[in-house]
């Protein structure tokens, strides 16, 4: 698959010290957190870890999707939620990959009409576009 052009409308930009175990912060200051290891990888867990910042910036820009959908649908989206839950393990080759699964609630909507409006979501949002054909990404109505 060829890569498209974008028209680049902003740029976000981070930096981290001592990767994992260390700070993240934003050149605007907006961001400036503290990571570690979770628990379950053998961290202390003190602070926050990259696949919690990467489940927060997908559920919000999976929602952000959904609202461009709806909008075009004349669907009801209010009171709607997208949970990411980002997963993080081995792979076969012995490097790291992700899994993410996406999980909303569209209390306005029957469920044949909030699966419709996921999966286009899921065709337009960046965070699905970019991660598409790399690692596994599923869709579900809660």
């Amino acid at each position: 698959m060829a890569i498209q052009p974008i028209d680049v409308k902003y740029t976000a930009v981070a930096t981290a010290e001592n990767g994992r175990d260390g700070r993240v912060a934003s050149d605007d200051g907006q961001l400036d957190v503290v990571v570690n290891p979770p628990e379950a990888m053998g961290g202390s867990g003190a602070g926050t870890n990259p696949e919690q910042l990467f489940a927060a910036g997908y559920s919000a820009c999976f929602q952000g999707a959904l609202g461009v959908v709806a909008r075009k649908e004349g669907a009801d989206i209010s009171g709607s939620t997208v949970t990411a839950e980002v997963g993080i393990g081995n792979t076969p080759e012995g490097g790291f990959g992700l899994t993410v699964a996406l999980r909303a609630t569209i209390p306005n909507v029957d469920e044949a009409t909030a699966k419709d409006l996921l999966d286009k979501a899921h065709q337009v949002c960046p965070y699905s576009n970019a991660t598409r054909g790399n690692i596994e990404v599923t869709l579900h109505v809660a």
